[in-house]
């Protein structure tokens, strides 16, 4: 039997990327208004207990987090947070792709490695899976 396969490695789980960084620095610019809208009203304060969020992209291109704060306002900082909710092991050209298109064609749900480290980053990524391209 042959084992189903996994995300590459990444060459350096703790290298920096620019390329990364701006690719998240356009995906949190386009996802704050969204979130920040969201958070209005009664569903916004249910949203909030799910508030902060680190999501840390390794990839073979390096590693970089994205921050949505408790307020909604996202980011993109360098390298891996020390305390992640969610890691995700993806090759960079499948991130990018699901990013800029928020669909899955063309590429494998297997190439896409997801560690949950806390509740809410499991919750936050299971809704979002789906609707970032996942």
């Amino acid at each position: 039997m042959t084992p189903a396969p996994k995300a590459p490695a990444p060459a350096d789980a703790g290298r920096s990327s620019p390329e990364l960084e701006s690719l998240l620095r356009d995906a949190a610019a386009r996802l704050q208004p969204e979130v920040q809208r969201r958070l209005q009203g009664l569903i916004g304060s249910l949203m909030r207990a799910y508030l902060p969020q680190a999501w840390v992209f390794q990839t073979d291109v390096g590693t970089a987090t994205l921050v949505v704060d408790r307020d909604g306002a996202a980011s993109a900082i360098p390298g891996a947070s020390a305390s992640p909710d969610v890691t995700v092991e993806i090759p960079y050209a499948r991130l990018a792709a699901a990013l800029r298109t928020g669909s899955r064609t063309g590429a494998a749900s297997e190439s896409v490695s997801v560690t949950p480290h806390t509740a809410k980053g499991r919750a936050a990524f299971d809704y979002l899976r789906q609707r970032v391209g996942l």
